[in-house]
């Protein structure tokens, strides 16, 4: 399996001393660390705490420039790792971005210009031939009694940003979403209805595949373009892809779909409600379903779509849905709840929730993770 080479900076990060420092929680959110903060004494050992951090901004200004100067020096170090030649010229990377998402051209060249015009940066920003990376992950949709979307995100927490973002790049419709890649996202929703998420596909991507794109611009793309799950079905079927994913879908009027994307291939468009880590229910690689579960957390959350949301959550809060092999690299960050109707996000652990709307604007919430608990 393709994994993110991993990157760790040796120094510890320090809280920020008010809570209104939105700046300095970013910050110390996003600071990628080698060890953990020190845990509570109600904590268990092996204990990680997460910091999530939330904020609005309608364009890229200052908060989005605070995350940038808060992960880049990891994301650059990570980006490089392969070497010069594995990566695209920034002519090429921007005239990929061009072809296929036009409409986010302009807020490349924002963000590009808010890096310090480094051209690093900005290469990496259009996410075009990216090093390749794998997530976990496992995701519902349905359509009743409301439109719903819940999701887990699997992956290691040294390597998360743990940003909600609200902002409205295009002008005409706002975004909310879980950041990733500095302005991507694992998963979110418009003003329009629409949420979409995404979960490792299972097939391994050899370094004869095809060019595409990392799949937290594509969700980026998706929602930013996008009004309902036909358009984004659409979307996806002409969008080059970098590695192997299902994309979940359901919009405010209850349609819903899961879509199959592979380099080089074409969109499997199905409506299928719970997908995992292979390709929607075909397991074509058990070398790697296999340790992730992937068939039997797909098998149980199938048996409980008709339960109520509360109780489909609690599933999610569990094993084997939920996981705990963070040393490994694939332990559940969060549980996201999308209800695209009312506009809401509501992230879920154990011990936890936090709900987000398009409105709310700078807010954090820390919780903690363990090792096998």
């Amino acid at each position: 399996m393709d994994c993110l080479t991993q990157h760790r900076s040796a120094r510890r990060p320090v809280a920020p001393a008010r809570a209104d420092d939105w700046a300095g929680w970013i910050a110390y959110g996003l600071a990628w660390a080698a060890l953990a903060p020190p845990a509570p004494a109600t904590a268990t050992s092996g204990s990680r705490r997460l910091t999530f951090v939330g904020y609005r901004e309608e364009v890229p200004g200052p908060r989005w420039q605070a995350l940038f100067r808060a992960t880049w020096p990891a994301y650059r170090a990570w980006y490089l790792s392969q070497g010069w030649s594995a990566l695209p010229t920034l002519a090429e990377a921007e005239a990929a971005l061009r072809t296929h998402m036009p409409e986010l051209h302009d807020t490349w060249l924002s963000l590009a210009s808010l890096s310090g015009s480094d051209p690093v940066a900005a290469r990496m920003l259009t996410m075009w031939r990216m090093p390749l990376f794998a997530t976990g992950c496992s995701q519902v949709v349905r359509a009743e009694p409301e439109p719903l979307l819940i999701r887990n995100y699997d992956y290691d927490p040294q390597l998360f940003e743990g940003v909600a973002a609200s902002t409205n790049y295009s002008g005409s419709r706002r975004v909310l979403g879980t950041s990733d890649m500095l302005w991507g996202l694992l998963d979110g929703m418009n003003d329009a209805g629409l949420a979409v998420s995404l979960t490792y596909g299972g097939r391994p991507t050899g370094s004869d595949a095809a060019p595409g794109f990392a799949i937290p611009l594509v969700v980026r793309y998706l929602l930013e373009t996008c009004s309902d799950v036909a358009e984004a079905a659409r979307t996806l079927r002409r969008l080059p892809v970098a590695q192997s994913y299902n994309v979940a879908l359901v919009d405010a009027g209850g349609a819903h779909a899961s879509v199959f994307v592979a380099p080089g291939c074409d969109a499997i468009v199905s409506d299928l409600a719970v997908t995992t880590n292979h390709r929607l229910q075909t397991v074509e690689h058990p070398e790697v379903a296999g340790p992730l579960a992937s068939r039997e957390r797909q098998r149980l959350l199938q048996n409980h779509l008709a339960a109520d949301s509360a109780d489909l959550v609690t599933t999610f809060l569990r094993a084997p849905v939920r996981s705990t092999d963070y040393a490994g690299g694939f332990g559940t960050l969060y549980t996201a709840q999308y209800r695209p109707a009312a506009g809401t996000l509501t992230y879920h652990w154990p011990d936890a929730t936090w709900s987000r709307g398009f409105e709310d604007g700078e807010g954090q919430i820390e919780t903690w993770v363990s090792q096998g608990r």
